[in-house]
C-alpha cells in the first residue's frame, strides 16, 4: 500500500499540478481515492500512470489529468447535487463524493453498474446515488442538478440534460462530431440562458443513447 501511495503523490505532482490542475480540495479528493482499486488487479501497477486504462465492455477509466481537470472546471461547492453520465469504473465517482458532493451516477451497461456499485459500497461511498440506465436522459426525477458531468462523448449536448441542470448551473462534456475526437465543453445556464464554452480538444469513449451516437 506504501508504494501505491508514493504512485499517488508523484501523480499528483508530475500529472495534476504540473498541468494546471492546483484545486486544494481536488488535489486531497485524488489523494484519497486509491485508483489501483478501479482497475483489474492485472493492470493495478500501471494504475497510476498519465494514460487512460480498460475497464472491460470497450470502456476505459480516463487519465488522472482529465479526472482532475474535469473536476476542478465544476468548480463544485461542498454539498452540491451533482450528476454524472457514466458511470464507468466509479473513478470519478468517488472523487465527487471526496469533494463532498451529493452524486448521482448513470451507467449504461448493467454488467458494469454492477461491479462499481459492489466497489463502490466497499470503499464506503454511501452518497454515490447510482441507477443503471440510458445517460443520455439523465435522471430527471432526481433533479434539477447544479453541476452535471458526462464521461463519454456524443455528437451534442443531450437536451434532457440542459433541462435537467439547475440555473445557475454547470455541465461539462465531450463533444464532437468524431467519434475519436471531441471538445470539452461547458456549458453554463443562467438566467434562462444556456451558453457554451469550448475548452479543450479530448478523446473520449463514446456516449450512447438517445440524444448521442
Amino acid at each position: 500500500m506504501l508504494g501505491f501511495q508514493r504512485l499517488r503523490e508523484k501523480m499528483i505532482r508530475e500529472q495534476l499540478v504540473a498541468r494546471g490542475v492546483d484545486d486544494p480540495a481536488v488535489l486531497a479528493a485524488m489523494n484519497a481515492v486509491p485508483r489501483h482499486l478501479f482497475v483489474d488487479e492485472a493492470l493495478q501497477a500501471s494504475a497510476y500512470e498519465d494514460h487512460p486504462l480498460p475497464i472491460g465492455f470497450g470502456q476505459t477509466i480516463s487519465q488522472p489529468f482529465v479526472v482532475g481537470l474535469m473536476s476542478q472546471l465544476l468548480q463544485a461547492e461542498k454539498g452540491m447535487s451533482v450528476l454524472e453520465i457514466g458511470t464507468g469504473s466509479g473513478y470519478q465517482a468517488a472523487v465527487l463524493a471526496e469533494l463532498g458532493l451529493c452524486v448521482y451516477s448513470v451507467e449504461r451497461i448493467r454488467e458494469l453498474h454492477l461491479r462499481t456499485a459492489r466497489l463502490l459500497r466497499n470503499l464506503k461511498y454511501g452518497r454515490v446515488r447510482l441507477r443503471v440506465a440510458d445517460g443520455t436522459l439523465g435522471w430527471p426525477e432526481a433533479g434539477p442538478f447544479e453541476r452535471i458531468i458526462v464521461t463519454a462523448g456524443g455528437p451534442v449536448v443531450p437536451q434532457p440534460l440542459v433541462d435537467q441542470l439547475a440555473d445557475p448551473g454547470m455541465l461539462i462534456i465531450p463533444v464532437g462530431q468524431n467519434k475519436r475526437s471531441q471538445t470539452l465543453t461547458l456549458v453554463y445556464k443562467e438566467d434562462g440562458h444556456v451558453t457554451c464554452e469550448p475548452y479543450l480538444n479530448v478523446s473520449f469513449v463514446d456516449l450512447v443513447g438517445n440524444h448521442g451516437w
